[in-house]
């Protein structure tokens, strides 16, 4: 964040541990090796075993350094708050005791359809698996940071300051545009922005507790925490050919024009984006539309550009929005009043 375009890597992963979830296939997959690449240890989780121990071996086969890097995969449930608890005692066990550095909740998936034709249990596990999972991940993984089991002294307060911890959100472009046929999906998303926001706010506080001279019997944590959330496209992956299977025709009519991304490049231009330092990484122009057009208060990832481009947004959307409410307007129109499909996802 800031003016500055010539910041060096704000996001070096060599040397220390990542948990990933939602990393033994798609967009994840292929972030997991991009940090193999760069010589990050590995824990990857996900629910089929058979699915992580390829993956595993897949990433390993991509490691900057074969010798010293390790790798670790986890079967559970990330719905679950027990499991994340399981999880990151799993991860620090395997890794000496010590934290990861970098947690990244990648896992999710949608089950698009129209509202009133999409069962409340669907919408439920769909908010389960988008939206708690990573709020359960977050909790345990900040509270471990900032308040271990065993806490932290006073010499390590005044030692050289440890790294950077990273916490990543995945969100969606979804969480910037109503789109029919997204409802039952895109609420969780946008509660992982809003999460995202609240979060990057709260961290400063501990961020800044680490330069205060205030004695409070309670010694802050020897490095600062960082809070990125990320937002992908259309990615064509696993992931994709299953929403296909209950998506509408508005919908797909609706996002005919956007872009689609293989794994690999949704994957390249989220990293990318955490090593330029961006606190809301997209992965193609079009996401970066609606995040101009939806800023808010969010953090900015570079003030001038996103300052200008929002003001550009805002015109154009003048143009969009009446594009995207015609199309759907347009279909009920010409395809008349739909035959109720009742739980038809």
């Amino acid at each position: 964040m800031g003016f500055a375009f010539w910041k060096g890597n704000q996001f070096p992963v060599e040397g220390k541990t990542v948990l990933l979830t939602g990393a033994s296939q798609g967009m994840g997959r292929e972030v997991a090796k991009l940090l193999s690449a760069r010589g990050a240890n590995l824990v990857l989780v996900a629910r089929t075993v058979k699915n992580l121990e390829a993956a595993v071996e897949y990433v390993r086969s991509h490691a900057k350094n074969p010798s010293s890097q390790r790798f670790h995969y986890i079967s559970a449930d990330v719905s679950s708050e027990a499991e994340n608890a399981r999880i990151l005692a799993e991860t620090t066990a395997w890794n000496d005791g010590v934290m990861p550095e970098v947690v990244w909740a990648i896992a999710g998936a949608s089950i698009p359809g129209l509202f009133v034709e999409t069962n409340t249990e669907t919408m439920r596990k769909q908010m389960d698996l988008n939206y708690f999972s990573a709020a359960y991940l977050a909790h345990k993984t900040l509270t471990a940071w900032w308040y271990p089991d065993t806490p932290y002294s006073s010499q390590e307060k005044s030692a050289v300051p440890q790294g950077t911890r990273h916490f990543i959100l995945t969100s969606s472009g979804v969480a910037f545009v109503g789109l029919a046929g997204y409802t039952p999906y895109s609420p969780a998303k946008a509660a992982l922005r809003s999460l995202a926001d609240g979060l990057r706010s709260e961290v400063l506080l501990y961020n800044g507790a680490r330069r205060s001279q205030a004695a409070t019997g309670q010694t802050p944590a020897p490095f600062d925490v960082n809070i990125h959330a990320v937002f992908p496209g259309t990615i064509l992956s696993p992931g994709f050919e299953n929403e296909e299977k209950t998506k509408h025709p508005v919908t797909r009519l609706l996002e005919s024009s956007d872009p689609k991304q293989t794994e690999v490049e949704a994957a390249t231009a989220a990293v990318r984006g955490l090593e330029n330092g961006n606190y809301m990484p997209t992965t193609n122009w079009m996401i970066d539309l609606l995040r101009w057009g939806s800023l808010g208060s969010s953090q900015r990832n570079n003030i001038i550009v996103d300052t200008l481009m929002a003001w550009i947004v805002s015109i154009v959307w003048l143009v969009m929005l009446p594009d995207i409410n015609g199309k759907v307007w347009g279909w009920g129109k010409k395809e008349g009043m739909p035959k109720l499909r009742q739980n038809a996802q």
